[in-house]
């Protein structure tokens, strides 16, 4: 068993960016199977095509990417991700695509493989903060869940993915405004490490009453 898990490098005014400096702390091995660990640039067209290299290169069973969302105070395993790109700030190829759509005559969304409820159950019940998110934003990291999606519906139908937001580390917040929610870097890599297991744990997800209720 083999698990492919993609962190960004830093973008915007950031010197670390917490999807891939968690990465760093993960077992390479979890519940017997191999973790490759794997950086990607933040960037709408190279940023998914480095995961889906790897994924033809690896061939894993799953695949996991990783992502920071400043501002979220939990992990946020996302449910669906869109084909529309609307960047507020250029990505680090100086890319900013504006009301465009990531994949030509591609279908307007994609469900994640993965299972996000069971993933999100696993963390609580071990002391992580955390909550399905309907929404991927439209900057990179949707970018990266759109396509790593249609790569997997399309090319490899028998590896499932999906893509989960993690908080600023807590060295981020130290220069922003107060209240500004952060997390501690183990804790990240440990949302991370129990979201595998539930991945592991759960071919099909779990039931569950997690959802929003506006």
């Amino acid at each position: 068993m083999k698990i492919l898990v993609t962190g960004f490098d830093p973008f915007g005014k950031e010197t670390i960016n917490p999807s891939y400096e968690a990465l760093k702390l993960l077992p390479d091995i979890i519940d017997g199977a191999k973790i490759i660990k794997l950086e990607v640039p933040t960037a709408f067209k190279r940023g998914p095509q480095a995961t889906i290299d790897a994924i033809e290169k690896y061939r894993p069973d799953y695949v996991l990417c990783i992502g920071q969302a400043g501002g979220r105070s939990q992990m946020t395993p996302e449910f669906v991700g869109i084909n529309y790109a609307q960047a507020r700030i250029p990505d680090n190829d100086e890319d900013q695509p504006l009301a465009s759509p990531l994949v030509s005559e591609g279908p307007n969304a994609y469900f994640t493989q993965l299972p996000v409820y069971a993933m999100v159950n696993k963390m609580k019940e071990n002391g992580i903060p955390a909550s399905v998110s309907y929404s991927a934003g439209t900057y990179v990291c949707n970018a990266m869940l759109y396509c790593v999606l249609h790569a997997l519906n399309t090319k490899y139908p028998k590896i499932k993915g999906g893509f989960m937001h993690v908080p600023y580390a807590i060295s981020q917040t130290v220069d922003r405004p107060s209240g500004t929610p952060g997390m501690n870097l183990n804790d990240i890599a440990k949302g991370i490490e129990l979201s595998i297991k539930a991945i592991l744990e759960n071919p099909a997800d779990i039931l569950s009453k997690e959802g929003t209720t506006h």
